[in-house]
């Protein structure tokens, strides 16, 4: 583990003589972008922490890197924007109660730390200011502004730090996508290795060319004859659609070795999990897709203002230097209106508007900004 944390210098300041002395924080948030290894970190941290003090120590380390420690506790949101109580109120606020069942700590991780609202939030804040001498929190955000004060207060933060561009890249020539389309991942990425992995496969190709073809419909003006928010939509939900049939084929067979007086229970459960996995699944494919959208604008800005070097969707150059003399698509101000439109449809999208006339309102105002 030490070795991981070579990279992450500040990661490795905190972390580290937590685990040489034995006194680890009673609550840590590790924030950094995706792809930076925070869940990695965290699992084998609280795999350490797990077999200091256990009887057998090797076998506590590995039940925990394998998931399956009886005091390792993960939280990952079950509601499409947000972090529910039922997933903190039981498994985390109640449990941290108890005395561990086998080693001398309990150990809770908590994914996408961002989306605690108030509610589940005031639920957990006892926990952190007040934990039991056993009770260890590891919260994990990728975006640490959006934590909540209070929560992130109680914290001892832990910073993780972006691999280089050229890391990330390497990284996906290895797995085979050609240099110039790994350059442009990696860099649309900001260093996030996993959204850098997921641009590079199919859905993500798809997902870039549907979000391309909608800023650049706008730019020419023709969004309201071709609708491009209609194919990004459709990109989306056949995405979500994906998952949630994987996940009940996968619940099917599962149902089938339970007694029959368990299964109708168990069915309206898995239906349940798979229909909020399928909503986060397109609520993460759209965020993408205005982050798409956005890079677009902003390589047009880059390049208006002779910073080319800063441009992002690299393999895509002749496309950006059309769209610079098209429309407003070399006017910076414009530019930076619609970025700001774009950012509005962000946050529109956090309160659960109706996705189609989100995009399409986004695209026509995109268009107006942009004509001029």
């Amino acid at each position: 583990m030490l070795e991981a944390l070579e990279r992450h210098p500040h990661a490795l300041a905190v972390l580290s003589p937590a685990l040489v002395a034995g006194t680890p924080s009673h609550a840590y948030l590790f924030h950094g972008p995706g792809g930076a290894g925070k869940r990695t970190l965290a699992r084998e941290f609280a795999a350490r922490l797990l077999a200091q003090g256990a009887p057998d120590p090797a076998g506590a380390q590995a039940r925990a890197l394998a998931g399956v420690h009886p005091d390792l506790t993960w939280v990952v949101p079950s509601g499409a924007h947000e972090i529910l109580v039922s997933d903190i109120d039981q498994p985390v606020v109640a449990a941290a109660t108890r005395t561990p069942f086998e080693s001398a700590r309990r150990v809770f991780v908590i994914e996408s730390a961002e989306q605690l609202g108030e509610e589940a939030a005031n639920r957990l804040l006892k926990t952190l200011e007040e934990p039991p001498s056993f009770v260890h929190l590891i919260l994990i955000t990728n975006r640490l502004a959006d934590v909540l004060a209070t929560i992130r207060s109680r914290c001892q933060v832990v910073r993780f730090d972006a691999p280089p561009v050229d890391v990330v890249a390497a990284e996906l020539v290895a797995a085979g996508a050609s240099p110039a389309a790994a350059d442009a991942y990696a860099r649309l990425s900001l260093g996030d290795a996993g959204r850098a992995r997921e641009l590079a496969g199919p859905d993500g190709a798809e997902l870039r060319e549907r979000s391309i073809q909608l800023a650049r419909q706008a730019l020419s003006g023709r969004a309201g004859a071709s609708a491009p928010w209609d194919e990004l939509l459709a990109s989306v939900r056949a995405r979500g659609e994906r998952v949630r049939s994987e996940l009940e084929e996968r619940s099917a067979a599962e149902l089938e070795l339970l007694p029959s007086r368990e299964r109708k229970r168990a069915e309206t459960e898995a239906g349940e999990r798979a229909r909020r996995t399928r909503r986060r699944v397109e609520t993460g494919a759209l965020e993408l897709s205005l982050d798409l959208v956005e890079a677009w604008l902003l390589d047009l800005i880059a390049l208006a203002l002779g910073a080319s070097d800063l441009v992002r969707n690299s393999d895509r150059l002749a496309d950006l230097l059309a769209d610079g003399t098209v429309g407003r698509g070399g006017d910076v101000s414009a530019l930076r209106r619609a970025v700001e439109l774009v950012e509005d449809t962000r946050r529109r999208f956090q309160l659960n508007v109706t996705e189609d006339l989100a995009l399409a309102a986004m695209t026509y105002r995109l268009q107006q900004v942009l004509e001029g």
